[in-house]
């Protein structure tokens, strides 16, 4: 029993003397030296601590950069679609030039067609085979079911002015001019693109249908340049 009590107060002093050991080392340990106070106005601003022990390394200054994502702009709203012709047809108008056909009808708004041409479309129709879609006022003159093309419409072309000054200069004024769908030929929904009649106006097989179906003879048609 005695041995067992000397034994442990040796082990007690044993780990006074280590414990006072490791004390002494951590105070007499070397401090690093104090950084240098930053100068005035340089934004950096000084190490603080309490002088003694070792201390974690200052992190650098990050500025982040400025990023903008890109402006991109806002879709439109699709337009509109028009409303199909319902009702009687009361009057066409062509523009040549803006390559558009304007129908009204007797009940709803008016329906706006994209248009092909004669091959030589600019100017008034004076002869045949000149490629020219005339200009004036005219008025639908017979519905054809069995049209070349996908329906026809024509219209009273040569009037009396055309017919006089084509005698005058001694050729033929020409004729059967028609607002007329694609022809028969090509496969359905096709469509032949830029100006390609023989001085007709033309429109797709589905919009000529429409507009046949409400048309009727006598109804005005005003070409314009």
């Amino acid at each position: 029993m005695k041995r067992l009590a000397g034994l442990f107060s040796t082990l007690c002093l044993a780990a006074l003397v280590g414990g006072l050991v490791m004390v002494w080392r951590f105070e007499s340990a070397p401090v690093p030296p104090a950084l240098p106070s930053a100068p005035p106005g340089s934004g950096t601003a000084p190490e603080t601590g309490t002088g003694t022990g070792w201390r974690w390394p200052r992190l650098p200054d990050f500025d982040l950069p400025d990023i903008r994502l890109p402006e991109f702009p806002q879709p439109r709203p699709s337009a509109r679609p028009e409303i199909p012709i319902s009702s009687p047809v009361d009057r066409i108008l062509v523009e040549k030039s803006a390559r558009r056909m304007t129908v009204w009808q007797k009940d709803g708004p008016p329906r706006s067609f994209r248009i092909a041409l004669g091959f030589s479309p600019d100017g008034d129709k004076s002869r045949e085979g000149d490629g020219r879609t005339p200009e004036g006022i005219f008025r639908i003159d017979r519905l054809n079911r069995q049209s070349g093309y996908h329906l026809s419409l024509g219209i009273d072309y040569p009037k009396k002015r055309h017919r006089d000054a084509a005698r005058r200069a001694g050729h033929s004024p020409g004729g059967d001019i028609m607002i007329h769908g694609q022809p028969n030929q090509i496969p359905d929904g096709f469509k032949v693109k830029g100006d390609w009649t023989a001085g007709c106006i033309a429109v797709t097989n589905a919009e000529i249908e429409e507009i046949f179906a409400h048309a009727a003879i006598g109804t005005e048609v005003e070409i314009r340049p």
